[in-house]
C-alpha cells in the first residue's frame, strides 16, 4: 500500500537547524522513499512498511540525541505526489 506522510520536527533548543537537516539527510538514504521538503515540513512517499520503518528508525535516533524535541506527523493512505 502506498502512503504519504508529512512530518514537522521541532528540536526545542536554540540550535534547531542541524538536527532537522540531519533527520532529512537520513530519510534521503532510503532507497524507494521519495523525500520532499519545504520551509514548514518534510513529506515522505512510498510503501507503508518503508515509510513507517524510516519514521520509526530515524525519529528514534533523533529523539535519542535530542529528547526535548517534538514531532508532528500526518499520514494518508494514498500517494499524494
Amino acid at each position: 500500500m502506498k502512503v504519504s506522510a508529512e512530518i514537522s520536527f521541532y528540536p526545542l533548543q536554540e540550535e534547531y537547524e542541524t538536527p532537522i537537516l540531519e533527520l532529512i539527510a537520513r530519510f534521503k538514504t532510503y532507497e524507494g522513499l521519495l523525500v520532499r521538503t519545504n520551509s514548514m515540513s518534510t513529506q515522505l512517499f512510498g510503501e507503508w512498511e518503508l515509510v513507517m520503518g524510516a519514521l520509526q528508525q530515524e525519529l528514534g535516533a533523533s529523539f535519542a540525541q535530542k529528547p526535548d524535541s517534538v514531532a508532528v506527523i500526518k499520514l494518508v493512505g494514498l500517494d499524494l505526489r
